[in-house]
């Protein structure tokens, strides 16, 4: 038996690589993509380590190219939902007695599997699948997803050694269970990272998963799910169970061994979830734990001394990157009047620049959105603010979805702090700007906190620190992630642990120990040596 005590140190950030003309990483990638994109692969659930083919089967098609089909997926029904369920809990007790630095170093090498033998395929599926470009692929799939894994191992440990106090006569410890049943993650189409992260953060700490990928993000998660099978994790510890959310979640949320929700993605499906949980609350052996990361409606304001090349270049990158599809992209811009002359000016110019097209020219900063739905729902805010009397809109504006679903970068300019564009998370190339008079910097403020029901992220720009501080104090509970003089995306695992409250989810904090810590069980032991004899307290003696 190894008694050794361990302690997985800080670990740094993955670097990420610039695939500069030339280089070795560029070249790998781009064959992958050719590579990726010549072939049509199927995708089957895999349940206890085991693929299962169900016949039902759905079209995995590539966002920037809508005809073209990349995979077939085999989706699941209510019998393959069981099947998971039993999996997982056929796996659990052997998974979570393993020492937890044999299940840390699993995740360690998924890490480093990811980071190199798998960079350029797990990239591409995420760039082709998912609509990237290279910059945001490698950010989002190698490094943060990387990131998540290694410095979960860190946090981890801080978390086990927490251990009480001594005294006299006795021994006190504490021992982190994992959760008495199985975690239902439901992942999100927008970051391949997030897919991992909401099946491994549990699984690390001893728990098992049912995994419902996104249908749009298919394509990389089973990418993912062949990474774990190859980096040693046990079969059953995570089920990868793609199909139909509303069907799954009646199925999960029926069972007494559901014990948590590791969730991203809408409110309102959130909302849905956790009731559905309250609902069958009388059910489960324990209370589960629901975790979730939801909407946003995220946050420029600019005050009159900020600098207005470094404000437009904060909507552009903040609110496009991604094609604006970023839980954290910033989508309502609060502007000064004295500076909104020059700021409109730069960005018009700079967007007037921008490339848009397939992900496979890395020269396109703008690829397409996720799917018909979204470009639809999209399009159909555009025109609500064509339709407006309160709506300027002075960049972008059109969309196209007959080869690819391409919108525009779009920026609305309004008269009115609380039109629908200003209040409703759309979830893609658009940005609505407010233009305040200069002397009505706090009463703005105070709109900006309470025009949206969300409080993921937001930002503030200015070089003035009683400004700047007015604006920390006054927008509080309005971002989760507040950022000083920089866009509201981009936060770092280890360095910003990112989450919401209000709207926008349970702030548990992804990318840090306030995440893990959900998915343990404590049990506190005490252990007295000499046992007492007498029930007389000392003064009756």
């Amino acid at each position: 038996m190894n008694n050794a005590l361990f302690s997985f140190p800080r670990p740094a950030n993955e670097p990420i690589f610039q695939y500069l003309k030339g280089s070795k990483e560029r070249e790998l990638l781009m064959a992958e993509l050719k590579r990726m994109s010549s072939e049509k692969i199927e995708i089957p659930l895999i349940i206890g380590g085991k693929e299962v083919r169900t016949g039902n089967t759905v079209d995995v098609v590539m966002p920037h190219n809508n005809k073209k089909v990349i995979a077939v997926c085999h989706m699941a029904g209510e019998k393959e939902v069981e099947m998971a369920i039993e999996a997982a809990m056929a796996a659990k007790k052997q998974w979570e007695n393993l020492p937890w630095t044999e299940r840390a170093s699993i995740t360690l090498k998924i890490a480093e599997l990811i980071s190199t033998k798998y960079r350029p395929t797990i990239s591409a599926a995420t760039m082709l699948g998912q609509g990237k470009n290279i910059y945001q692929s490698e950010i989002d799939a190698v490094c943060e997803a990387a990131d998540f894994l290694r410095f979960n191992a860190h946090y981890a440990s801080q978390i086990y050694a927490n251990q009480p106090g001594e005294i006299k006569n006795q021994l006190n410890r504490m021992e982190y269970r994992a959760l008495e049943g199985f975690v239902f993650a439901l992942t999100p189409f927008n970051f391949t990272a997030i897919a991992s992260n909401l099946n491994m953060s549990p699984a690390l700490m001893g728990n098992v998963t049912v995994w419902k990928p996104s249908t749009t993000a298919v394509y990389s998660n089973y990418h993912l799910m062949k990474i774990y099978k190859e980096a040693g994790l046990p079969d059953g510890v995570v089920n990868f169970v793609p199909g139909k959310g509303s069907m799954m979640g009646k199925v999960i949320l029926a069972s007494k061994h559901f014990a948590g929700l590791h969730f991203t993605g809408s409110t309102a499906t959130f909302n849905t979830l956790w009731k559905g949980a309250a609902n069958n609350v009388d059910k489960y052996v324990s209370y589960p734990r629901i975790v979730g990361e939801t909407g946003g409606k995220d946050f420029i304001f600019v005050h009159k001394s900020a600098q207005a090349d470094e404000v437009a270049n904060a909507i552009v990158c903040g609110s496009f990157e991604y094609q604006g599809q970023k839980c954290s992209a910033a989508s309502r811009v609060y502007m000064p009047k004295s500076l909104w002359s020059k700021t409109k000016e730069i960005l018009t110019k700079t967007l007037s620049t921008l490339k848009m097209g397939d992900v496979n020219d890395p020269d396109n900063f703008i690829n397409a959105v996720i799917d018909e739905a979204s470009f639809d729902n999209i399009m159909r805010y555009i025109q609500l603010a064509k339709d407006s009397k309160e709506c300027e809109i002075i960049a972008g504006g059109k969309g196209d979805k007959s080869v690819g679903y391409f919108v525009e970068p779009t920026v609305i300019v309004t008269t009115n702090p609380r039109f629908t564009t200003m209040e409703e998370e759309i979830f893609g190339p658009v940005v609505t700007i407010y233009v305040y008079e200069d002397d009505k910097y706090e009463e703005t403020l105070e709109i900006c906190n309470t025009t949206s029901p969300y409080g993921l992220t937001g930002s503030i720009f200015s070089r003035d620190i009683y400004a700047t501080q007015i604006a920390v104090d006054a927008l509080r509970y309005a971002a989760g992630n507040f950022y000083i003089n920089d866009k509201p995306t981009g936060a770092m695992v280890g360095l910003q642990p990112f989450g919401g409250a209000r709207a926008s989810g349970t702030n548990d904090k992804a990318g840090g120990s306030l995440n893990l810590i959900r998915w343990v069980n404590a049990r506190a032991i005490k252990e007295t040596f000499v046992s007492p004899t007498d029930h007389r307290y000392g003064y009756m003696k």
